[in-house]
């Protein structure tokens, strides 16, 4: 059974950091790559970063130069570090895996909520 579980939201200031988590299991973590999309209220999900099997990554033109995506092979975990964070940056954030040869194995997490806010 797969699951990707997120943690590390919350609510925080403008200009203020987070770190969101997500830790897998059921799956080789090796060989997938894993991202991260979000979703606000009345919004589209959307891309937010992307790290390949290979440690290549890619991100979205809004959030480039404010967050890092890594990943821990060893611990089976991405990361997402979120850095002086907007109120647009407000939504819910989902870890997505997708595995880099048979891409008809993908899978979501339940996502977990990112407020930005004074």
């Amino acid at each position: 059974q797969v699951q990707l579980v997120e943690s590390g939201g919350g609510l925080v200031q403008p200009g203020g950091s987070l770190r969101l988590s997500c830790a897998a299991s059921g799956i080789s973590f090796g060989h997938y790559l894993m991202g991260w999309y979000r979703q606000a209220p009345g919004k589209q999900r959307e891309l937010v970063a992307t790290i390949n099997s290979g440690g290549s990554t890619n991100y979205a033109g809004s959030v480039k130069g404010r967050f890092t995506i890594s990943r821990d092979n060893a611990k089976n975990t991405v990361y997402l570090q979120m850095n002086s964070l907007k109120p647009e940056d407000t939504a819910v954030y989902y870890c997505y895996a997708q595995h880099s040869f048979y891409s008809q194995f993908d899978y979501w997490g339940q996502g977990t909520q990112v407020t930005v806010s004074s």
